[in-house]
């Protein structure tokens, strides 16, 4: 059994929802509404990617699946209680939004330096996280797979994913 069913549903009117189904039965859920409607699918799904891929327990749905409220993730000061490898995720799908953003891709080196550079702007102790090429090949395959299915999904319909804290 999965710890963690995500939902994405594209709501009729643009909007889109998030919920997830936690291994216990418990469940959280948001609305995405407006420009979040557009932005936060996306956003979600490239979570799902970088944390499956580089198989992160504790990061965005690692910590869904262990309880935490998706408000939670807003409240302030979470920035400073979340685990290294939560910010770590992040930091990755940020980099991952302004390429979307921009159509400017980076390279695995481009995100070491970044990643780097982040920490040191932040005061935050060193990380021992390198980004492989393989690894972002691997994301980036997999992110445009769930982009594709997203986007063919129509309207009043429900995209469903499984995450398994063991494997990521």
């Amino acid at each position: 059994m999965p710890d963690l069913t995500i939902r994405l549903k594209k709501k009729t009117d643009g909007n889109a929802a998030l919920s997830c189904v936690r291994a216990d039965g418990s469940t959280t859920w948001q609305r995405q509404e407006g420009s979040l409607g557009a932005f936060f699918p996306l956003h979600d799904l490239t979570h799902y990617s970088v944390e499956t891929v580089l198989r992160f327990r504790r990061a965005f749905y690692g910590l869904v699946a262990e309880g935490w409220d998706l408000s939670s993730f807003g409240e302030p000061g979470t920035k400073n209680r979340i685990p290294e490898e939560a910010g770590l995720a992040e930091v990755i799908v940020g980099f991952f939004d302004v390429e979307r953003a921009t159509g400017v891709v980076a390279s695995a080196e481009d995100f070491n330096w970044k990643i780097q550079s982040y920490w040191e702007h932040n005061e935050l102790p060193p990380t021992t996280f390198r980004m492989t090429d393989d690894s972002l090949a691997s994301i980036r395959a997999l992110r445009s797979e769930l982009f594709a299915t997203w986007r063919a999904l129509p309207p009043g319909e429900t995209m469903t994913l499984v995450f398994s804290v063991a494997t990521g």
